[in-house]
C-alpha cells in the first residue's frame, strides 16, 4: 500500500502522445493491468492507470507534430517496469503479441541487457519500448 505522502522527488506521472488511442488502450491497458496498475482517469481523448502515486497517460492529442515515436531519436527512448520474477516476464513475453506488442532483440532474450538483467524488451505498434525487468533473487555470497 502506498504511503500517505508521496516520496519527494518520486515520478508524479508520464504521459505519452499516442497515434492511435484506441489501440494504444488495448495494448497498455493489458500490460499496465497485468503489473498491477488500475484504470485512474477516463476522458475524449485520453486515458491513465495509477501505481501507487504515479499514474501514466495515454493521450491522443490534436498537438501531435508526428504519427510515430522514434525510440532512437533524442527523447525516450523505454520505460523499464519491475514485473516480477523470470516465469512472469516470460508469460508476458509469450502474451505479449496478442496485445500488439513485439519482442525486440529476440536472438538474446531474456539476456539482451547483459548476462545478469533478466528482461522482456517489447515495443507497441507505436514504437514505444518497454523493458519488463525480472525480479532475481539475491544470492549469499
Amino acid at each position: 500500500m502506498a504511503s500517505a505522502d508521496p516520496p519527494l522527488g518520486g515520478l508524479h506521472h508520464v504521459e505519452i502522445w499516442v497515434p492511435d488511442l484506441d489501440r494504444a488502450v488495448r495494448g497498455w491497458g493489458w500490460l499496465l493491468g497485468e503489473l498491477g496498475w488500475t484504470p485512474f482517469q477516463d476522458w475524449p481523448g485520453g486515458r491513465s492507470w495509477r501505481l501507487g502515486h504515479t499514474y501514466l497517460v495515454l493521450e491522443e492529442s490534436p498537438a501531435m507534430s508526428s504519427r510515430r515515436h522514434d525510440r532512437l531519436a533524442p527523447g525516450l527512448n523505454h520505460l523499464a517496469f519491475h514485473a516480477g520474477p523470470p516465469a512472469v516476464v516470460d508469460r508476458l513475453v509469450t502474451e505479449a503479441p496478442a496485445y500488439g506488442w513485439t519482442l525486440l532483440f529476440a536472438d538474446r532474450h531474456p539476456y539482451a541487457g547483459g548476462p545478469d538483467n533478466y528482461a522482456g524488451y517489447l515495443a507497441d505498434e507505436a514504437g514505444f519500448e518497454v523493458e519488463l525487468c525480472a525480479t532475481v533473487p539475491a544470492v549469499d555470497g
